[in-house]
């Protein structure tokens, strides 16, 4: 009786401490970022700090199909209607459909979108380069279009600075043990001379960048955050086979192929040369060109750290390269 009542204070006063390390450690876990929130790693080391370019809401005012002069077909880059608000301060009038609900650009899309209503010229395909070969192959093997509306929530600029929230103790008391644990082994890697990369796990990895303190504004700003499973190799002859395709169903249309580099691209891989070949077989806007002129001109936060997205700034940039690759 009295071993098990030992146990019970023990077993008690452990789950105590536990919790209370936990509870301590906690606001580490206020993520802002989707990097630093898988990798468990924490703002306070990745999180940018340099302000980010005022959007005017009324530019990301999203057109009805009746009156847009652009279709824009897109995944997260533009959900934030931030590229498209640099050809809405230039006048035009775009409508933003997600791949949730367009599905496919399908074998009959001409028809099926003249019968929503769209007169317009454009019509632009973005996708980002980690999900761009499976989303153009599901396309190619479509037949007949199956869009299902979306309830569309209303879009907010985003912020300026980086909001910090170190009171956040709703999370998992583990997380803030887990992100302390990970910050410690960061502080022993990262001074070793040799250092490179470190994968975190949940698909994060860390690497060090050349140049880093002049493209980064976050504290460590000599290494960065990518996603672990961006792909090293580049886009074969099959991919561009398979955007004829797309572009023969739309030669009714002037479609823009908006393919962004993934973050890891680049920073790491500035070699590929699909974006070239696109550019010269479809007169696709380079964007690889584009985030390496950026880079290479010490363009501070293109992509933030904490980020698999561009920034502000880096949408901002986009946007007027597409509106300038139309005119």
């Amino acid at each position: 009786m009295k071993q098990a009542r030992l146990f019970s204070i023990i077993l008690f006063a452990a789950l105590a401490i536990y919790g209370a390390i936990g509870f301590y450690f906690l606001p580490l876990a206020s993520f802002t970022g989707p990097l630093t929130r898988m990798g468990k790693i924490p703002e306070s080391l990745f999180g940018w700090t340099k302000p980010q370019p005022y959007v005017d809401p009324a530019y990301l005012a999203n057109a009805s199909w009746q009156e847009a002069d652009m279709l824009v077909i897109g995944d997260s880059f533009s959900i934030p209607h931030l590229w498209q608000s640099v050809l809405v301060k230039n006048g035009m009038k775009v409508h933003t459909e997600t791949w949730e609900s367009m599905r496919d650009v399908c074998e009959d899309f001409s028809t099926w979108v003249q019968d929503k209503g769209f007169r317009g010229r454009y019509v632009a395909i973005e996708a980002v380069e980690h999900n761009f070969k499976d989303t153009l192959n599901r396309s190619v093997g479509c037949k007949k279009m199956d869009y299902r509306a979306t309830v569309e929530l209303p879009v907010s600029p985003p912020p300026r600075l980086m909001v910090r929230n170190a009171s956040d103790y709703s999370g998992r008391i583990s997380v803030g043990i887990e992100t302390e644990l990970h910050a410690l082994q960061y502080e022993k890697f990262s001074a070793k001379p040799d250092f490179t990369t470190w994968s975190l796990g949940n698909n994060v990895r860390m690497n060090r960048v050349k140049d880093g303190c002049k493209l980064f504004s976050h504290p460590s700003c000599n290494d960065a955050l990518f996603l672990a499973d961006d792909q090293a190799d580049d886009f074969g002859e099959d991919v561009l086979d398979e955007m004829q395709i797309i572009e023969d169903r739309l030669k009714g249309f002037h479609l823009i192929w908006v393919i962004v580099p993934n973050k890891t691209t680049s920073y790491l891989h500035p070699e590929k040369q699909f974006w070239n070949k696109a550019e010269e077989r479809f007169k696709a806007p380079n964007l690889l060109r584009l985030t390496r002129e950026k880079i290479d001109s010490k363009i501070v936060d293109l992509y933030p750290a904490n980020e698999t997205h561009l920034s502000t700034t880096g949408y901002l940039m986009l946007g007027d390269e597409i509106y300038r690759h139309m005119r």
